[in-house]
């Protein structure tokens, strides 16, 4: 569980440290930016769902074993 909690605040730092950096070196005009961020956000969020869907069939893998 603690490993799970670590990798969320991780993501989400990261997504912030990422986002923060988009803004601030983002080349482009303003609704550039907007898409580059809306996709960014889009991508993270899709990563962070995958990480949450390995991370529950892992643990109710463990569940199971301790279950049997």
């Amino acid at each position: 569980m603690r490993k799970a909690v670590s990798f969320m605040l991780g993501a989400i730092f990261g997504g912030i440290v990422g986002g923060a950096t988009i803004l601030f070196l983002a080349p482009g005009s303003g609704k550039e930016t907007q898409i580059a961020i809306r996709e960014r956000f889009s991508s993270l969020r899709a990563e962070l769902g995958n990480a949450i869907a390995e991370q529950r069939a892992a643990l109710e893998s463990e569940l199971q074993e301790y279950k049997t």
